[in-house]
C-alpha cells in the first residue's frame, strides 16, 4: 500500500470528506486511474462528489508533486500516487494497463557521455511496452 494518505496529513492537506474519497481511492501500489475511473470509484464512497471536486483534488496533488500524471501512447491520463519512490512503467500496448517496476541499476547505464550532448540528466523516463499474461493469453486464443 501506498503512503498517499499519511503524506498529506503531514503536509497539512486539508483533507475533506471528497479529498479524502479521492486520495483513499488513489492509495496503493500500481495504482494507475484514470480520472474518470477515480470519480467512479469515489462515487460508491461519496454518492455526491462531482467529477469537477475530482478533477480538482487531481489537480491539486499533482501540483502538489503527491501524484504523478502518466500518459501513454495518446490514452487518458492516469494518475499514478507512487511519486516518491524511483520507479519506472510496464505498459500493455493492448489493453493500456501500466504496472510499477523498479529494476535494478542506474537508467543512465545505457546512455554514453557522448550520446548526453553535454545535458546535466536529472530525470530519466522508461517505459518499458509488451502484452499483460491477459492479452498474451487473449492473443494466443485467438490464433
Amino acid at each position: 500500500m501506498s503512503d498517499l494518505l499519511e503524506r498529506l496529513r503531514a503536509r497539512g492537506w486539508r483533507m475533506t470528506s471528497q479529498r479524502r474519497v479521492v486520495a483513499e481511492v488513489l492509495d496503493g501500489d500500481h495504482v494507475h486511474l484514470t480520472a474518470d475511473e477515480v470519480h467512479a470509484l469515489a462515487m460508491r464512497r461519496l454518492p455526491e462528489i462531482s467529477r469537477a471536486t475530482v478533477y480538482n483534488a487531481l489537480g491539486e496533488l499533482v501540483s502538489l508533486g503527491e501524484v504523478v500524471e502518466v500518459s501513454t501512447d495518446g490514452r487518458a491520463k492516469r494518475y499514478d500516487p507512487n511519486a516518491h519512490r524511483p520507479h519506472q512503467h510496464l505498459v500493455c500496448s493492448h489493453c493500456g494497463l501500466i504496472r510499477d517496476v523498479h529494476p535494478t541499476g542506474s537508467p543512465l547505464a545505457g546512455l554514453q557521455e557522448e550520446e548526453r550532448f553535454g545535458f546535466t540528466v536529472s530525470q530519466v523516463e522508461v517505459t518499458y511496452r509488451g502484452l499483460c499474461p491477459s492479452c498474451a493469453a487473449e492473443q494466443t486464443a485467438r490464433t
